[in-house]
Formats: C-alpha cells, structure tokens, sequence
C-alpha cells in the first residue's frame, strides 16, 4: 500500500494557469486617485470669486400674443402698461392665459433699480398660474462697453 501526499509530478506544476486575479495594482492607483481629489476638490470648491453672469447677445422674435409684464423699481407691478394691485390679481389674470393653446410666453420686464420682491413676486404668480414659458427682457449694454 503505497499513500502520496505530496505534489503530484505528472502535472506541469510550473505550466498551470492562476486563477486569481492580482488586485494589488488596481488598489495602488486606487489610492493615487482619491488622494488626487482629496487635495484638489477643496480648492476648486472654495474659490468664491464671483462674476458668473455673462451676457449673451440674443435675437428674440417678440410674438403679438405674448404678455409682457413689467416691475418698476418701486415694486409696483404693470401688466402692459396697466398697475396690477397684489399677487392674487396677477396670478388669476395668468390663470386665464395659461388656459390658452399655445400658452404665451410672459416675458419679465424689471427696473434694473428694483428690488428682487417684486420680480420674484411675478415669478411666483407665474408658477401658481402655470405658465410653462418665462422669460427676463434686458437691454443690451452701450457699445464699447
């Protein structure tokens, strides 16, 4: 009775293929690139220097059916050239228009001297009405400029 234990020599011990796949590499770049972005993401994040609005200069074809409301810079808010009193008023005329099929664009007219209160109160209107289509109307600055 004859027991082997130990390697079998007929198999090419030398030849046979790994099945495991070495990880370590991947890990290694792994690491690099997290500490790559922990050093990098903090600076980009914290730059607060701000001058983000540009100005593009943009045909628009204004449509006759389009309504145009305007906000002085006492906040008193015009549909056309007619005062609007409160919110409420604005957003039941809006409600009438959004009915319409197409809807109109609103186009938003604000005093460059106006506070943001009364713009956002047109906006507001214009989300409780559901109008789908607002836009800012703005001129373009002097030439040279």
């Amino acid at each position: 009775m004859a027991m082997n234990l130990g390697a079998n020599d007929d198999d090419d011990g030398d030849d046979a293929l790994m099945s495991a796949i070495n990880t370590t590499p991947l890990v290694d770049v792994m690491l690099v690139l997290l500490i790559i972005f922990l050093i990098t993401i903090p600076v980009v994040t914290s730059s607060i220097q701000l001058l983000l609005p540009k100005e593009r200069v943009e045909v628009r074809e204004t449509k006759p059916g389009n309504i145009i409301i305007s906000v002085d810079h006492g906040g008193n808010i015009y549909w056309y050239e007619a005062r609007i009193d409160n919110v409420e008023a604005l957003a039941a005329k809006l409600k009438k228009v959004a009915s319409l099929e197409p809807q109109p664009e609103v186009q938003v007219r604000g005093d460059a001297n106006a506070r943001f209160e009364g713009v956002g109160k047109v906006l507001l209107a214009c989300q409780r009405a559901g109008i789908n289509k607002v836009a800012f109307i703005t001129e373009p600055p002097a030439l040279g400029g």
